[in-house]
């Protein structure tokens, strides 16, 4: 099934992803509203080990007011997930697309969306 995700592989490891992330993000305008720690809660809560995987929530404030003024209820896609996992020694990140998610759900939003997939694709680009 493919994802309604911008994808990058990186040629650096996890840790060096993450910590790259928040500045990029910054870079675009975005903060991180929530980070959670998959392999860290699936350990927790149910006992069981998995890869390293993080979900971030990124914002860009000015974008998800625009949006909100919009359609009230897009505030159910809010905010942009970011994932960074490993695959087989490799480092994956992948951002939503909001074309295929948040512009599906209004017209209206449609410019809005062009505008965080633009920046959330130079967020992937400045990452190594």
């Amino acid at each position: 099934m493919q994802m309604p995700t911008l994808h990058k592989e990186l040629a650096t490891d996890f840790e060096t992803a993450l910590a790259q992330l928040p500045d990029a993000l910054k870079s675009e305008g975005f903060g991180v509203l929530t980070k959670i720690d998959v392999k860290a809660t699936l350990r927790e809560k149910l006992g069981i080990e998995f890869r390293r995987y993080m979900i971030l929530g990124a914002c860009n404030p000015a974008l998800a007011h625009r949006a909100l003024g919009e359609e009230l209820d897009v505030g159910v896609m809010l905010p942009c997930n970011v994932i960074v996992y490993e695959d087989d020694g490799r480092t994956i990140v992948n951002a939503i697309d909001p074309m295929q998610t948040i512009a599906a759900a209004s017209p209206g939003l449609q410019p809005i969306a062009e505008e965080v997939r633009a920046r959330l694709g130079r967020v992937l680009d400045r990452l190594s």
